[in-house]
């Protein structure tokens, strides 16, 4: 702290004892300010004296620098309190830090399966079962992950049968799955062949487990209405026994239903729909997801994609 000009030595003192931070964040603050003052050195910029455009020159050199955007947003938050004190002191006019910001992280992308795999994974039946009612529910849940794309919670959300206190059920006549989403907002999805007649499976057996009037499609051993828990230490205990090369979790099935469908039809609206997204953009990140899919194949196929 000793190496810090006063006006930061005095913020920092400001903030240990006024503001009582943690001395990893007091730590956190005095590298930032050391970073700053060097900055400022090496520009012959007067800290006092530190203008909007100078402060945004500052922000640009970070992001030169190869900084993340998390780094340089956390470098700004110290600055500009820092300043936003100095100005309080009257030693600063304006806090040139006000209103910057680091620019925004990338997204990642979702993590989907390979069509081979979702397949592998959906037909994969255990070497050892334990309990074939178990089985055949968990057979019918991925299933619906898959072949619906829902939510784990919209998919542990359903009701055995329509009702109005339920969030979600399956209509096995037309064919269609009825869920309320995010937002609270209802869409119903087709039920595909392979889904319903896992269901159908379950549904057969699934009186011998539930309890008396648990209105639960999906039960656990002791009667109610499975655990998101449950859900996940199925899939995946069952991704390990099928080969997946990954780790599987209830969502990477909903982003395999997207992209699979997307890359079969192009369809993005329609996606959108199925998926129940408020808006586009949400569903285009699997627009993404289908240009990388075809630039491997590009990269693997193409004589002119292989360095000689």
């Amino acid at each position: 702290m000793s190496a810090l000009c006063a006006d930061y030595q005095e913020f920092l003192q400001h903030a240990r004892v006024q503001q009582r931070l943690s001395p990893r964040t007091l730590r956190i603050y005095t590298d930032g300010l050391e970073r700053l003052q060097a900055m400022l050195a090496a520009a012959a910029i007067d800290a006092r004296a530190l203008s909007i455009a100078q402060a945004r020159r500052l922000a640009a050199l970070l992001h030169r620098e190869g900084l993340a955007p998390k780094s340089i947003a956390l470098l700004l938050s110290v600055w500009r309190s820092a300043y936003r004190w100095l100005g309080l002191q009257g030693r600063v006019a304006l806090n040139p830090f006000d209103g910057l910001k680091a620019p925004k992280a990338p997204k990642p992308l979702p993590k989907a399966l390979g069509v081979d795999d979702a397949v592998q994974l959906a037909s994969h039946v255990p070497d050892e079962i334990a309990d074939s009612r178990l089985e055949a529910r968990d057979r019918a849940m991925v299933e619906l992950l898959y072949g619906a794309g829902l939510r784990a919670a919209e998919l542990i959300g359903l009701d055995v049968q329509a009702s109005g206190g339920a969030a979600g059920w399956v209509d096995l006549q037309s064919a269609e799955v009825h869920v309320r989403g995010k937002g609270d907002k209802w869409r119903s999805t087709p039920l595909g062949h392979a889904a319903a007649e896992a269901l159908q499976a379950w549904l057969a057996v699934r009186g011998q487990l539930a309890a008396a009037g648990e209105p639960a499609l999906f039960v656990g051993a002791r009667g109610h209405r499975v655990a998101g828990s449950t859900l996940r230490a199925m899939l995946s205990a069952r991704a390990v026994g099928a080969g997946m090369p990954a780790h599987v979790h209830p969502h990477m099935l909903r982003h395999s239903f997207a992209s699979h469908l997307l890359q079969s039809s192009g369809d993005l609206r329609a996606v959108q729909e199925l998926l129940g997204h408020a808006h586009i953009t949400t569903t285009q990140v699997y627009t993404q997801l289908d240009h990388q899919h075809l630039a491997r194949i590009y990269d693997a196929a193409h004589p002119r994609a292989k360095k000689k």
